[in-house]
């Protein structure tokens, strides 16, 4: 057996003679404990608010869309582009043609987007999980209707079960001409009824859904259109279709993924999740840096039987080591079951729902979410295994130190 480790081992365990040693390991164990289990429950509550948030980001977002890199529009009646919409790895394929216009209701106005899509849109059976008001009806037989973020909706109050006063939307003609006489005629004003309301975020609630049909005559556009976005089939290498499709495409379209769609997005939710990280982390540190009195006074206490083993031929290498032990053990077994209470606390969270969110809180649960990461669990361990071997080494280092001034003064 390792002999450093087991000395420090019955160290661990054995009474002490000054009772405040105990005290401050106790404390340095406790405090451990509590920084790494609150460091992965924070770490797994930050997982579930991403998972949450881009299962509704990517409700609205496509896997992946196609846009022209120069102007806003493009012809999408090309052999290249007919060819993809066959592509059997797709399972919506939709032609998109947004601008922006003025949305009149009553007598409140707003600007908004105009998206107008295909019918393959509606192949989205998410669509349903973030309307709130309404249904996500864009046509039926008895014509065109529009679906409306929410904060247009505020806004404009727009009553989606009033089928006799629609939404009126003003857009200018195109190539057309200001007209001193009467302004009005220089706009193509089309009204369309609201089947539904959506929300998902500030920057896509802004939006008003419509045919694409109707944003062409709105638009004076009969053919071009501004985007196509496409999903795929469950089991579809998202990431090597949009590769495939850039080696093809040519240089005149750029092609993103979600995360390029909403880089602003993930980069909030990575630099939030390592800022609460880094913060714990200090705390964590203090807690562990508090081993160093610990060891110094164990030194002090078995000053006897380091001697006894110096006598032995014990060098200073062996005793360094006794203690360096001392300390990552004191230290790893308050982060061990840190880890284990902290995961068994995330499993009855998202079990029973045991700490629940403010009623008015805009995300889709009434429980804080949780979601597990392996290299969550990894970044602890290591993080405590690293400031607790630093920790160790300067105590045992002072520890040294302080024998040999001992041994001179004998």
């Amino acid at each position: 057996m390792n002999t450093p480790f087991y000395i420090a081992r019955r160290y661990l365990f054995a009474k002490k003679s000054t009772n405040a040693i105990n005290i401050i390991s106790t404390i340095s164990v406790v405090g451990v404990f509590v920084g790494s289990a609150a460091l992965i429950i924070i770490l797994s509550v930050f997982n579930g608010f991403e998972e949450v948030v881009l299962k509704m980001f990517n409700t609205i977002t496509p896997q992946v869309v196609i846009s022209p890199v120069q102007g806003k529009t493009f012809d999408p009646n090309t052999a290249y582009f007919n060819k993809l919409k066959q592509n059997k790895s797709i399972y919506s394929y939709s032609e998109v043609l947004s601008e922006n216009a003025l949305l009149r209701y009553n007598d409140k106005q707003s600007v908004g987007l105009i998206k107008g899509v295909s019918l393959d849109y509606l192949k989205n059976k998410s669509l349903d999980s973030i309307t709130i008001e309404g249904k996500f009806l864009l046509e039926n037989s008895t014509g065109d209707y529009a679906v409306i973020g929410s904060a247009i909706q505020t806004y404009l109050m727009v009553n989606t079960t009033d089928p006799f006063n629609p939404l009126q939307i003003f857009s200018p003609k195109k190539g057309g001409k200001t007209s001193s006489i009467n302004p009005a005629d220089d706009f193509t004003v089309l009204s369309i009824p609201v089947s539904g309301v959506f929300e998902v975020q500030q920057d896509f609630d802004n939006v008003a859904i419509v045919p694409l049909k109707f944003a062409r005559n709105l638009l004076g556009e009969p053919q071009k259109i501004t985007s196509i976005e496409i999903n795929l089939k469950p089991g579809i290498n998202a990431d090597a279709f949009k590769k495939n499709i850039e080696e093809n495409i040519g240089k005149h379209f750029e092609v993103k993924d979600r995360i390029q769609q909403n880089k602003v997005l993930y980069n909030i939710l990575g630099s939030e999740k390592w800022a609460v990280y880094i913060i714990l982390t200090f705390i964590l540190i203090i807690a562990i840096f508090n081993i160093i009195g610990s060891l110094t006074m164990l030194v002090i206490d078995k000053l006897k039987d380091i001697a006894v083993l110096s006598s032995l031929g014990a060098g200073k290498k062996l005793i360094k080591r006794i203690f360096l032990f001392e300390g990552m053990m004191i230290t790893m077994t308050g982060c061990i079951v840190g880890l284990v209470v902290g995961f068994l606390f995330c499993l009855l969270q998202q079990k029973f729902g045991l700490i629940k969110m403010s009623q008015d809180n805009l995300v889709i649960t009434n429980a804080y979410p949780v979601a597990f990461k392996w290299k969550d669990f990894l970044l602890v361990f290591l993080t405590v295994s690293v400031f607790s071997f630093v920790a160790s080494a300067l105590s045992s280092n002072l520890s040294v130190k302080k024998i040999n001034h001992l041994n001179q003064d004998l």
